[in-house]
């Protein structure tokens, strides 16, 4: 049994498809039953919260196998997720870490990945670790200027990164936990074009026939202010800002081709991944 956390998420979604493609026994982890609609019927439903570590016990009986995805800050989620596992004899583990991880100095997200990845090493339970870089959902944070101002805020100029689909994270997952020779392995995951901001907003008004403006942030901190415009946790901004300063540095970019050479098949586009959202960006009267 194969058991997914953060079912009902932009992975977890995609993942209970591909691991019901496959046949998987299977198990979603959610908070609100009503979110699980559209997941595949044949996977059991069970409530819980990693928040609420007394309510994992019946989520975690008879699972073999976790994808382990915990949001937020801090490791208290990931800490319940092991202490369950544990206990009912979960015998691998496939988690959603990040690619920060690798960097030299390490930034503030890198280090809450690195302290849940040694939670689970700690554990003794095999572990399979995945650290994707920018996701190209990440788009979606500037729909409320896109909709109200036709804009989006840049705060990072030069920078180049490759985004990647959660569409091909989720076939990597799925292929951890259904096939051998992935444990204690680590892939670096990323798609395999690289952009900056102004290339992939231009992509996206191509796609829905409309201009969009690219403004230059004065600073990381207003991009943050703009993305949460009713705060965030003192912590989460700074990490956030920090994470803009440096991929604005970074103006080569960093790009793997672990995707490609496990999946057999190069990464989604992000011109596909543009057309299957078109919608979202697009005005009411445009749809």
């Amino acid at each position: 049994m194969i058991l997914v956390t953060a079912a009902t998420g932009n992975i977890g979604r995609e993942l209970t498809c591909e691991l019901d493609a496959r046949g998987a026994e299977l198990r979603v982890l959610v908070r609100d039953p009503a979110r699980a609609a559209g997941l595949p019927e044949r996977a059991e439903r069970a409530v819980g919260d990693l928040g609420e570590p007394t309510t994992l016990t019946p989520a975690f009986d008879g699972v073999d196998k976790l994808f382990l995805l915990t949001p937020g800050i801090g490791t208290d989620y990931t800490a319940a997720a092991i202490t369950a596992a544990g206990a009912a004899g979960v015998n691998h583990i496939v988690h959603l870490s990040s690619l920060h991880v690798i960097g030299d100095p390490m930034p503030a997200m890198g280090r809450w990945h690195h302290e849940r990845e040694e939670i689970i090493r700690g554990s003794g339970i095999p572990a399979t670790f995945l650290r994707p870089g920018g996701f190209m959902t990440n788009a979606l944070d500037w729909l409320p200027t896109i909709r109200d101002a036709n804009h989006v805020l840049d705060p990072v100029g030069p920078g180049r990164y490759a985004p990647i689909d959660p569409a091909d994270i989720a076939a990597v997952a799925a292929l951890a936990l259904t096939e051998n020779g992935h444990r204690g392995k680590e892939y670096l995951l990323t798609g395999h074009e690289m952009f900056t901001v102004t290339e992939q907003v231009r992509i996206i008004s191509e796609t829905i026939g409309r201009d969009i403006e690219v403004r230059a942030a004065a600073t990381p901190g207003e991009a943050v202010r703009s993305r949460f415009p009713n705060g965030a946790p003192q912590a989460l901004a700074d990490a956030i800002t920090e994470g803009f300063t440096l991929m604005r540095a970074d103006t080569v970019g960093f790009r793997t081709d672990t995707v490609e050479r496990l999946l057999g098949r190069r990464p989604r586009t992000f011109a596909d991944w543009c057309a299957r959202n078109a919608d979202a960006f697009r005005r009411p009267e445009q749809t």
